[in-house]
């Protein structure tokens, strides 16, 4: 390389307009027909990205369910059985369901599009000998890139020249402050992080300048092998999702015995064919709790509303409650755990005024009106930042000591400085390079910027001397700086903690800062093996491996971040969760969740959010199998002892509708308790109905059969079966109804759990009730449901017997208590 180099542009000055053309013998770089022919062999320097799912994939996505394919199933089965009101019903349930969730998915697929405000970067290459400006698509191996501060590499690059360059990789590295970069070559099979000869595709200069040579493009640079690993990882299926699988697996089980067994049952009796078909086909169609799909739709999405409130997209509806299944969370720590900003820690020294008032004058870096964001080098702003709560103020510098010269850091020296119209010389740069030209080192000094490091804190020297030579100097003092964590992050690690999920932190700094960080905010308790809890210079293979590693140890992994890196862990997790702020698009398109606040404790929030949802959903769909396990045994008592069904098909369709599918919704909106956060989270393999709930199902279906029976007998469907039947399809609606109050918790008692905590259930069930009376009033209705003339003392009587199952239920509660 020929000429002088590029001078350094100072941070406080307005940016240059782009530099002019070289002279021809500097920098000749490709003709334009080799550049041509070169994009022809290797293609356009773009990744490729996913597409984003068009509307009909989104809605078709919604019927994959298997409950969904046994509600549709039953419908077609009652539509060919002329049962025309049951099959538009199940329909409109199926819909409905799928209408929601299509416009919840899609609404937030249109959401994530808003965040992608990013715009095609151009790039500056030499070409035939002069600097030229062209879509960074068309950049092509061998190019010669022109780097300045400011500037998005446009592709993979040798450097040539660097003069104080430094650029940003913290979306591809985890790297939290900018990298040194400098011409001298490294070792070809140096970490990524360490490669200091190259620059990398979509990483920011931070400051300096530069020339590349252009050595991969596309999906052949470091960019491009993470979108490979994100194409080799695969959408994981959510805990709900396998739990209602299993769930919809044993009620097809369940419906198949039925079907088998009433229709041996009918021919062993003699009865039609027809008749024995019709019986079963209804009695399967009533195993099916229609309103379970609508009713976990309706939860998650209330979930989502509710999350959209405190800081986060969702973009699947599941991944909302399976952060309440989450026993691992994996975390980025540069802006999730921190702050994302360099701060002073500590200052050592005599005199921490002095200290500062020196790091502020040989700084390039500018404050913004705010005192807080501004332009330049991080490191520079958390100084000035320091400075400015002594009251030291860069622009009072400037103008009653304007600089006379300066000589810009540089990753050979580890050192800048400034001269000062005063004649004094401000100094600082690492210890080790400023210690042999100060006057005044101490062997303290050395343990001091030891003890500083050994607590993750990046220690920068600082001196004063007379005159231009940087010989001679007054070691001022250290300065201790470190990206801090939040204040609230600290908080929610220990809430985490307490709810039994362990936090994995994974960044791309050093073992040391990254430990130092997990010890201050409790993520590394003494006695705990850093090799858990800390992962430190991990690639983006390294936590695609961490992710894969936890999940086959049997647990279910939430995994965030925001760089480039972070997204093919992101993707292999059970649920992903990218920052909206400063996630890039790649992150944002490979997760469930976006943060728009960017902070942990926001996944905290969630996983008590995903925990109370998994609640509602679990005794809501124990509610609605209780009602229809009590159907099916009220219908096969009566086939067992030869009586006639008690109920016909269009009762059984009035009841799910409503006392299942109205207070199950009501049921569904239950508040979260207290103490959700208090207790360890589900285990990986525990299915949705385990054993504790299966026998409570029974037990309670089997007391409403009992029940019901019983009135039907006592009204002796002999003698006036429309009348037997009226009296009994009241006393099971009215029992479901009431059982309801007793479904908001197996503990607690109704009046305990809080009557107004939850008032659309009240409402709901006063509601029902009536509705349940007026249909004795008007005789279309009565006609209609085939329902005998009833006289309003046994309406009364059917309504009393309805509180028999709430109390049963409710004193066994305080049983337990007793015990």
């Amino acid at each position: 390389m020929n000429g002088p180099p590029a001078p350094m542009p100072r941070a406080e000055s307005v940016r240059a307009l782009p530099a002019p053309p070289r002279p021809a013998n500097t920098v000749l770089g490709l003709s334009q027909a080799e550049a041509t022919r070169r994009l022809a062999g290797h293609g356009r320097n773009e990744i490729q990205r996913e597409k984003t799912r068009s509307p009909w994939v989104v809605l078709l996505g919604q019927f994959r369910s298997p409950m969904i394919a046994l509600l549709l199933g039953a419908c077609g089965v009652s539509a060919l059985l002329g049962e025309s009101a049951d099959a538009i019903a199940i329909g409109a349930i199926v819909v409905l369901n799928a209408l929601i969730g299509f416009l919840q998915e899609y609404k937030a697929e249109q959401a994530l599009l808003a965040l992608r405000s990013m715009t095609a970067p151009r790039a500056r290459v030499m070409r035939d000998g002069y600097a030229v400006q062209l879509p960074s698509a068309e950049v092509v191996p061998g190019d010669v890139v022109l780097l300045e501060a400011g500037d998005v590499v446009a592709a993979d690059a040798r450097l040539l020249e660097a003069h104080a360059l430094a650029t940003n990789e913290a979306a591809l590295t985890g790297e939290s402050v900018p990298v040194d970069k400098a011409a001298r070559a490294v070792a070809a099979d140096a970490p990524l992080a360490q490669r200091s000869d190259t620059v990398f595709l979509g990483t920011a200069v931070t400051r300096g300048t530069g020339l590349a040579e252009v050595t991969a493009t596309g999906m052949h640079t470091e960019l491009g092998k993470i979108a490979h690993l994100l194409a080799s990882t695969s959408d994981t299926e959510t805990p709900l999702e396998q739990r209602l699988a299993k769930v919809t697996r044993t009620l097809l089980l369940a419906c198949l015995a039925i079907v088998v067994l009433v229709a041996a049952l009918g021919l062993w009796r003699g009865h039609g064919a027809l008749t024995v078909l019709l019986s079963s086909i209804s009695l399967a169609v009533a195993a099916v709790p229609e309103g379970l799909p609508a009713v976990v739709t309706i939860a998650l999405a209330l979930g989502v509303r509710r999350m959209a409130a405190r800081h986060a997209l969702v973009r699947r509806l599941q991944a909302v409650e399976t952060l309440g299944s989450t026993t691992v969370v994996c975390t980025d720590k540069t802006g999730t755990l921190t702050t994302g900003t360099m701060e002073v820690r500590e200052v050592w020294g005599d005199n921490s005024h002095a200290i500062l008032f020196a790091a502020a004058a040989c700084c390039d870096a500018s404050l913004g009106p705010d005192g807080k964001e501004g332009t330049g080098d991080p490191t520079e702003l958390a100084l000035l930042r320091a400075a400015l709560t002594r009251g030291i103020h860069r622009e009072e510098l400037e103008r009653d000591r304007p600089r006379v010269a300066v000589r810009p850091f540089d990753s050979e020296t580890k050192r800048m400085s400034i001269l000062r119209a005063d004649g004094a010389l401000y100094v600082k740069g690492a210890l080790e390079v400023l210690m042999p030209r100060c006057r005044t080192a101490t062997l303290s000094a050395s343990r001091a910027a030891h003890e500083l490091a050994s607590r993750g804190l990046r220690v920068l020297a600082v001196a004063r001397g007379e005159g231009p030579e940087e010989e001679n100097l007054e070691l001022l003092g250290l300065v201790g700086m470190a990206d801090p964590p939040r204040p609230e992050a600290v908080a929610a690690v220990a809430a985490a903690r307490a709810a039994g999920v362990r936090t994995v932190m994974i960044t791309g700094d050093s073992a040391e800062t990254a430990q130092a960080i997990g010890r201050e905010l409790g993520i590394l308790q003494p006695g705990e093996d850093p090799a858990e809890r800390i992962h430190a210079r991990a690639t983006a293979a390294d936590k695609l491996r961490i992710v894969r590693s936890w999940k086959e140890r049997g647990e279910v992994v939430a995994m965030t971040g925001d760089g480039v890196n972070d997204a093919p862990a992101l993707r292999e997790a059970h649920i992903g969760i990218a920052m909206g702020r400063t996630g890039t698009e790649v992150t944002r398109e490979a997760a469930d969740l976006v943060l728009t606040d960017d902070n942990f404790a926001t996944i905290v929030t969630a996983i008590r959010e995903g925990r109370a949802i998994y609640e509602n959903i679990r005794k809501t769909l124990v509610y609605l199998l209780v009602g229809n396990v009590g159907e099916l045994l009220l219908m096969l008592a009566a086939s067992l002892v030869g009586l006639p069904l008690p109920l016909v098909p269009l009762q059984l369709l009035w009841i799910n509708l409503v006392t299942d599918s109205l207070p199950a919704l009501a049921l569904v909106m239950d508040p979260a308790r207290s103490e959700l956060l208090s207790r360890p989270p589900r285990k990986p393999d525990e299915p949705m109905l385990g054993r504790a709930q299966w026998r409570y199902i029974l037990m309670v279906g089997a007391l409403e059969a009992l029940l019901v029976l019983g009135v039907f007998i006592w009204a002796d469907p002999a003698g006036n079966l429309d009348r037997a039947r009226a009296l009994a399809f009241s006393t099971l609606v009215f029992a479901e109804l009431l059982r309801a109050f007793a479904a908001r918790s197996t503990t607690r008692l109704y009046w305990e759990v809080g009557p107004l905590t939850n008032r659309l259930l009240l409402g709901i069930v006063v509601f029902s009730v009536v509705l349940q009376g007026v249909l004795y009033l008007l005789p279309p209705a009565r006609e209609l449901f085939g329902l005998g003339a009833m006289r309003p003392w046994e309406l009364g009587l059917a309504f009393a017997l309805g509180f028999i199952p709430v109390t049963v239920l409710e004193v066994s509660k305080q049983v337990r208590r007793w015990r």
